[in-house]
């Protein structure tokens, strides 16, 4: 047998070595703190960005697609439609260069009847008269008989209609003129009551620019008498008071012309007059000054009584003080002893919980695991 050397299937080796980078990409991506944390995937969000600029590129040349297309079949309508309009015509104009050549009244069976055989075709059959029945004739005898009469019936009729349509016409012409002139004069007249309005509008707006200014005249004058029995006032008071000012006892010393007696209303007794009013008496000066001092020696009393009150409540504050710092330095006492029990009770539980600990690791847990058993958990992402 001879050796042949077959190619080596690398499939499976390629396989495994493409599962095991895209596990490690995963792996990186995944267990990176960052990453996960703030959720970033800059790969899938490039990828988002040109597969939404490509999804709006085919949008747009979609679009554009859609209006080439319209504007296609626009064209396509309307060039059908015109056609269609040209077909129609065609047709229109055949069928009546058909009526006229071929369905002509005078080429009717009964043309003979109608048009006195007027481009009728003749009796052309080679056949005897004799052997011919009745279902043959195309003439009857007494056939057209007393037509002068119905075609003259006919006329007149006609010319009856006629006439009563032109009389009808006339009657509807002369109406609609007549119409038409009392429309006119109606025109006219509301042409002439427009205008008499306007001369009536313009005559009131006259007047009543008229009042206006007589009344703004008026207003104008009572003003200037006011003004002028206002300063007539003004000058008689200054007069007055000018005269008052020299009669009148303003200028002199006499302490008794500033003073009034008042009997009514509730204040009664000598009323000062301060326009002539020039000081006060010996008398007056000497009971201002001894209320004053009555008011001083009134103020020292009451100084007095509220310094004394003033230094109760000090002393009382002070008691008071006091009893607060003895309370306060007996709850620190207190919790100061609380403090010292509590840290003997917390020496005594960290010494028992030391116990237990050695007890734990040296006597119970002799067999602990090492790091490598830690590393068999989280190798994989799946």
């Amino acid at each position: 047998m001879y050796k042949v050397d077959l190619p080596v299937d690398n499939s499976a080796d390629v396989a495994v070595e493409r599962r095991r980078a895209a596990e490690a990409a995963r792996q990186v991506r995944i267990f990176n703190t960052r990453h996960r944390v703030m959720g970033l995937d800059l790969k899938a969000l490039e990828q988002q960005v040109v597969e939404n600029k490509e999804r709006e590129e085919m949008a747009g040349q979609r679009e554009r697609a859609f209006d080439m297309l319209r504007v296609t079949q626009d064209e396509v309508l309307m060039k059908q439609q015109q056609e269609e309009e040209e077909r129609r015509a065609e047709l229109n104009r055949d069928l009546i260069q058909y009526r006229a050549i071929r369905q002509r009244a005078e080429d009717t069976r009964d043309a003979d009847l109608n048009f006195h055989r007027q481009g009728a075709l003749g009796l052309s059959i080679p056949i005897p008269e004799s052997e011919l029945g009745p279902a043959s004739m195309q003439v009857f005898q007494g056939e057209g008989i007393g037509d002068n009469d119905k075609r003259r019936a006919q006329m007149e009729q006609t010319e009856r209609a006629l006439r009563a349509q032109r009389e009808q016409s006339e009657k509807l012409q002369k109406e609609k003129k007549l119409k038409e002139l009392l429309k006119g004069k109606e025109l006219v007249q509301q042409d002439l009551r427009a205008v008499q309005l306007d001369a009536l509008e313009e005559e009131c707006k006259r007047a009543g620019r008229i009042a206006l200014n007589n009344y703004n005249h008026a207003q104008a004058a009572e003003c200037v008498e006011k003004e002028r029995k206002e300063r007539m006032r003004k000058e008689g008071e200054e007069m007055a008071e000018v005269w008052h000012m020299v009669t009148s006892d303003i200028l002199t010393e006499c302490p008794k012309a500033a003073e009034r007696q008042v009997d009514r209303g509730p204040v009664r007794g000598p009323r000062v007059l301060t326009d002539r009013w020039r000081g006060m008496s010996p008398v007056q000066l000497s009971a201002i000054h001894r209320q004053r001092e009555e008011q001083r020696l009134e103020g020292k009393r009451l100084r007095e009584i509220e310094r004394q009150r003033d230094a109760a409540w000090d002393f009382q504050r002070m008691v008071q003080t006091r009893e607060d710092e003895e309370e306060e330095r007996k709850a620190m006492e207190l919790k100061k002893e609380k403090r010292i029990e509590m840290d003997r009770y917390n020496e005594q539980l960290a010494r028992e919980q030391r116990e237990h600990q050695q007890f734990l690791s040296k006597t119970l847990y002799t067999n602990g695991p090492t790091a490598q058993y830690f590393t068999q958990f989280s190798s994989s992402s799946r």
